[in-house]
């Protein structure tokens, strides 16, 4: 039977019986015993509630002792006694000081140091806790969750029994403070926690749904809550897909120490063969290593063109049947002092083995750099870091499974980039130092960077300049290879004038060495030794005003930089590898360098402006808009590169190549508590939008929910193959309908691919969802039908049904 941790955590961290409650009247009878003595103690020391901890707090309306019996009674009020961090309260409590027998009686209720708070009508114990009654036993958590028993027995220290007991997770009582059925309860006729196994048993176990009982087991038992991680079955992942059937993923977890671990989960597919998950954990004294694996022996399917007739078949076999398998680990260990390390491991047989088998999170950020979305990376790397600097070093290869082509007949044939054309680095190190204390009343930084590429495939745009690319064939050209060495110092201070205007003085200087290698041969060109260098002085300056308006604040902040370099050296002999994307927003455009990366930077003379208005009222109730640009004194053709599907055509995608730079356009609002929203956009000199970005979220009721975001990308000024321009619209959100139930839905929108024969036109949807939806305090159902449409599935278009369940405590299943 699945286990969930929270379960056992949540909802029986307490020993079944109230185990604190017996060491609480325990404690209560041997703070009577020591009065009773006529030895003094030494004084000991005062716990939080005031008290040492044998110390008893006793508050009742009469107390009296005949022969061996101690007793006290409470009249209107309970029966108060406090000890050890704990309370307890009862109309009456009574114990034999021969027999060794505490008792409890009357509204019995006692509250332990977590603060659970645990109710009986009766409550009986002997002085060493290894037995005892407790009738019409509850229990309420701090999570929520409550736990009721007819009796409650505690046969011996290692053993304790509820009968008839009935837990649930969620609140048995509505706002008003009336009973109601809770939503989910397991109820069973006897439960069983044997300590000594450490595990808790459940016979006849009856699972309802509000009220309702939906399943029987005759018996159930998971791990007892003493037990961090127990060897066990873990919640059954389910899922469909048109190429594999119907799945079910059943993860098995074995615990091999207390740092160790494997969790063994195998996929079972109706249509194809199984896929084998393993996942092995281990936690060191500083650091740790997680290594997963899978594994499979089958044919590819898919969507696929058998016959040749240019109409793909749906979900068929193809190809020969072969081993295929995934690896993904990596670690992490930070030992004491200023070094730490890690590595990553990640790569797989086949392109599309994650989507086929729609393989858990597989692109992790997990190291020191990222792949990114569909892009393994295998990487090692050390980091040394103090207050004052930063050292890092690291070699990496990556592997990609992005789909640069999508075939028109069916996406088994989608065709992929190439890792020959990826670059393996080895070494990458990146340093900064800045001195303890101001340089000429500012601050100082200096860094230093250095990297060695090397390629197999040859690369053209954009990674070699327009004048480097041949002008034929380059089918078995070697790739670039290519060092770099680059220092760095700036120098900036801040000075406020009197009246308000921010100054900001700075200087940059740079310089970088390069050596350039397999530089394509018809160009007449060999290994390459090159040096350049930049110097760059300038001035930020900007005035925040602020005016009210009523109610209202408006802050008007203009801003502006003005910076003079040295003329740029961009040779073209230097390839184009870490500066070949840029995003231009209002961080950025205030930057000396505003490509990402080293192989570009900008040079002459710049005046960078920009205006940021931002309007609050109320309480939290705001709006912002920024404007600006940048404007050059030359243009910068050394930032054009080659359109894609027009190679003798060049197009500048970073909006810098021209003596004025895009527009950069960004605000935000929150107008109420239930709307908010944000935007970007950068806008050329025509008027027309480049890129753009906008996310409203919304709020309504208590429950309901919906967000839209929208996507645009219109860099390209050319359409074609290899255009890579998109945009998207995306939509999700939930509306309940009567009380708990509602809708949830969900979709992207493709604005701009154009879809494959027999599909919809042009803003088809690439992945949708709707389902009916059932969710209170503790549960949360869904069950509905999704579509996915995505280009780089092998199997083509796939719908079917979905099940979302969570359980509070609980857990939750797959999708």
């Amino acid at each position: 039977m699945p286990r969930d941790r929270r379960v056992e955590t949540g909802a029986l961290r307490l020993r079944l019986l109230a185990g604190a409650a017996a060491m609480a009247l325990a404690s209560w009878t041997g703070a009577v015993q020591a009065q009773e003595g006529s030895a003094a103690t030494a004084p000991e020391t005062v716990g939080p509630d005031g008290l040492t901890p044998e110390a008893l707090y006793l508050e009742a309306d009469t107390a009296s002792r005949d022969g061996d019996l101690i007793t006290a009674a409470g009249g209107t009020e309970r029966v108060l006694a406090r000890f050890r961090n704990t309370t307890l309260r009862a109309g009456r409590l009574s114990y034999d000081l021969n027999a060794g027998v505490a008792t409890a009686d009357d509204r019995v209720e006692f509250v332990d140091p977590e603060g659970n708070v645990i109710f009986a009508s009766h409550l009986e114990l002997d002085s060493d806790l290894k037995a005892g009654v407790a009738v019409d036993f509850a229990t309420r958590f701090r999570n929520g969750a409550s736990l009721m028993a007819a009796t409650a027995v505690r046969r011996s220290e290692n053993v304790n029994e509820l009968n008839y007991a009935l837990f649930t997770p969620c609140p048995i009582c509505d706002a008003e403070g009336n009973p109601k059925e809770p939503s989910i309860a397991i109820q069973a006729e006897k439960v069983v926690q044997n300590e000594e196994l450490r595990a808790v048993l459940y016979r006849n176990a009856v699972f309802r749904v509000g009220g309702v009982p939906v399943f029987y087991l005759p018996w159930f038992a998971h791990p007892d809550p003493t037990v961090e991680r127990a060897s066990g079955f873990l919640v059954p992942i389910p899922s469909y897909d048109e190429g594999r059937g119907f799945s079910l993923e059943a993860p098995y977890l074995q615990v091999i120490s207390p740092s160790e671990d494997w969790l063994i989960s195998p996929q079972i597919n109706s249509r194809v063969a199984p896929l084998l998950n393993l996942q092995w954990r281990r936690r060191f004294e500083d650091g740790t290593v997680v290594l997963r694996g899978g594994y499979t022996y089958e044919r590819s399917f898919g969507d696929f063109d058998l016959d040749g007739d240019d109409d793909a078949e749906s979900n068929v076999k193809f190809g020969d049947r072969t081993s295929r398998s995934y690896f993904l680990g990596h670690g992490r260990f930070d030992p004491e002092g200023p070094w730490r390390w890690g590595f990553t491991a990640e790569r797989t047989s086949d392109k599309t083995l994650f989507d086929r088998y729609d393989v858990r999170d597989p692109y992790q950020d997990n190291g020191l750099y990222y792949g990114d979305q569909r892009r393994l990376i295998s990487q090692i790397y050390a980091e040394h870091q103090t207050d004052r600097s930063y050292v890092s070093v690291a070699a990496f290869a990556l592997q990609s499974l992005r789909v640069v082509r999508f075939d028109p007949v069916t996406p088994a044939l989608n065709e992929f980039e190439r890792d020959g054309a990826l670059p393996i680095v080895a070494p990458l190190i990146e340093a900064r130092w800045e001195p303890d204390g101001p340089i000429l009343g500012g601050r100082l930084r200096l860094r230093g960077s250095a990297v060695s590429l090397y390629r197999d495939d040859y690369v053209g745009s954009p990674v070699l300049r327009p004048g480097i690319i041949p002008p034929g064939p380059t089918l078995g050209l070697p790739g670039v290879d290519s060092r770099r060495v680059s220092a760095q110092a700036d120098w900036r201070r801040t000075m406020i004038s009197s009246s308000g205007v921010r100054w900001e003085p700075f200087v940059d200087v740079r310089a970088d060495l390069y050596s350039v290698a397999d530089l394509p041969p018809a160009m007449g060109l060999e290994e390459e030794a090159i040096g350049r260098g930049r110097a760059t002085a300038g001035v930020d300056v900007s005035y925040p005003l602020i005016r009210r308006f009523g109610a209202a604040d408006m802050i008007l902040e203009p801003m502006a930089q003005l910076s003079i370099s040295t003329d740029p050296d961009l040779d073209p002999r230097i390839p184009n590898e870490d500066s070949q994307t840029i995003e231009l927003d209002e961080s950025s455009l205030f930057r000396v360098d505003r490509f990402p990366g080293y192989d570009l930077y900008e040079g002459g003379l710049r005046l960078t402006t920009g205006v940021r208005t931002t309007l609050r009222w109320d309480e939290g109730r705001q709006a912002s808009l920024f404007i600006g640009r940048s404007l050059r004194a030359d243009e910068e053709p050394a930032f054009l590169v080659p359109i894609p599907d027009a190679p003798a055509q060049l197009y500048d995608p970073s909006g810098l190549a021209s003596d004025t730079s895009d527009w950069v356009v960004q605000g935000d609002f929150s107008p109420s508590d239930g709307i908010r929203g944000w935007g970007h956009a950068t806008i050329d000199s025509g008027g027309n939008v480049r890129r753009a970005e906008i996310a409203v979220d919304g709020r309504w009721g208590r429950r309901n929910l919906a967000t839209v975001s929208y996507i645009l990308d219109r860099s390209n000024p050319l359409a074609g193959p290899n255009n890579r321009n998109y945009e998207f619209l995306q939509l999700a959100g939930q509306q309940f309908v009567y009380g708990n139930w509602g809708v949830a839905f969900s979709g992207i929108a493709d604005l701009e691919r154009t879809p494959r024969p027999g599909q919809p036109d042009p803003g088809y949807l690439v992945q949708s969802e709707i389902g009916l939806l059932f969710d209170d305090d503790c549960f949360r159902f869904e069950l509905g039908w999704r579509r996915d449409n995505t280009s780089v599935r092998p199997s083509g278009p796939s719908e079917g049904p979905y099940v979302r369940l969570t359980l509070a405590t609980f857990g939750g299943t797959g999708y």
